[in-house]
């Protein structure tokens, strides 16, 4: 198997800023003390392939964009593809251009490679995708999720799972490569757009099905409302999450959620609108609940869409989720993807999930 493996450095960086995302905003998360969450995710991905499939042959991208966490994984790159004209930028620096350049050469020449392998999110994805269509070409595609927002079904579950995936995968089936215009995405209007359909490697329970709706959450949202309510004057901050259905709650509370962001509510108010992971951390008290929705039909309690709900913020608080009926019915199993290997391990297992008013249901976050 020849793989070439390529990331986008920035991707994800918005994330624990509160940008709901890093396109065009690159700067300014880099000024609200971003770092970067793809090198990391990179790392991951390669030393698990190294260590299921040693054997597998690797070309990379120039550093920022792959060399190094495959050097330090113990590869031997079949060849460096250098999109820089022999300069090395910052990190902050790269473009879809570069990664471009990357993955034609990647199918091009005598020895193309079997798989590309990507660590972005659905704006990488959909610049891979992109680029093995306008040169024709069938190589399947495989994504590494290291984005803010991951709604495209290229993706495994975590970055280990891609070297799984990677390592075992049999068949390729075609899958659909979405993105959302991200400023759209900041004011509360989410429109994952098909940007393309793409070959990508399947290895069931390991990858996630698409995107889709929910059903109502009136009830739910209601009843949840009013057990937060019963704690006011108790000093019991509750953390609520992005999304409809934590929105809905927001709403029964009395106040306008910020569009698809994290609020603070604590003893009948809002403490902190559109949090940040720091913002989150300095409101957080000696009593802490998170209020979490999975994403419908992926199933993503944290990872996809709430990278301010950081590892720091899930240790310090329990964690209540809730989901609509018709929500639950779509997916199989919860997932949790934190960028904290030992919290996922953690958080695995049967869950109870608030269904409604009242009622709840068991799920096990594999």
């Amino acid at each position: 198997m020849h793989v070439g493996f390529v990331v986008n450095p920035v991707a994800g960086m918005g994330g624990r800023v509160g940008l709901k995302g890093t396109d065009g905003k690159v700067s300014e998360a880099v000024a609200r003390g971003a770092e970067p969450r793809a090198p990391d995710r990179a790392q991951r991905a390669v030393s698990r392939l190294a260590a299921i499939a040693p054997e597998t042959r690797l070309s990379t991208a120039a550093d920022p964009m792959g060399e190094r966490p495959v050097r330090d994984a113990g590869f031997d790159p079949v060849r460096v593809v250098d999109p820089f004209d022999g300069e090395r930028p910052d990190p902050t620096e790269t473009t879809a251009a570069h990664t471009e350049r990357v993955v034609e050469a990647f199918v091009a020449g005598d020895d193309p490679v079997d798989l590309v392998v990507f660590v972005g999110g659905d704006g990488t994805a959909a610049d891979v995708a992109a680029t093995l269509e306008s040169v024709d070409s069938a190589v399947p595609m495989l994504g590494v999720p290291a984005g803010v927002k991951v709604y495209s079904s290229v993706f495994a579950v975590s970055p280990e799972d891609a070297a799984t995936v990677a390592a075992s995968f049999s068949r390729t089936e075609r899958r659909e490569v979405m993105d959302i215009d991200e400023d759209a995405y900041r004011e509360g209007s989410v429109h994952p757009e098909l940007r393309a359909i793409a070959h990508v490697p399947i290895a069931d329970d390991l990858q996630s099905s698409k995107q889709t709706a929910s059903g109502t959450v009136e009830s739910l949202a209601e009843g949840v409302a009013a057990d937060i309510r019963a704690r006011d004057g108790e000093g019991v901050t509750f953390v609520l999450g992005p999304g409809s259905t934590v929105g809905a709650i927001k709403a029964a509370l009395g106040f306008e959620p910020s569009p698809i962001g994290v609020d603070v509510w604590r003893d009948g108010e809002v403490v902190v609108r559109d949090g940040t992971e720091s913002a989150i951390l300095d409101a957080l008290g000696a009593e802490n609940v998170i209020v979490v929705s999975p994403i419908g039909g992926q199933g993503f309690v944290f990872g996809r869409g709430n990278p301010q709900l950081s590892p720091a913020v899930i240790r310090q608080c329990d964690v209540r989720i809730v989901a609509s009926r018709t929500k639950l019915d779509d997916v199989r199993a919860l997932r949790v993807d934190t960028d904290d290997p030992e919290l996922d391990a953690e958080l695995a297992g049967w869950v109870r999930v608030r269904v409604g008013k009242f009622e709840t249901r068991m799920m096990k976050i594999a």
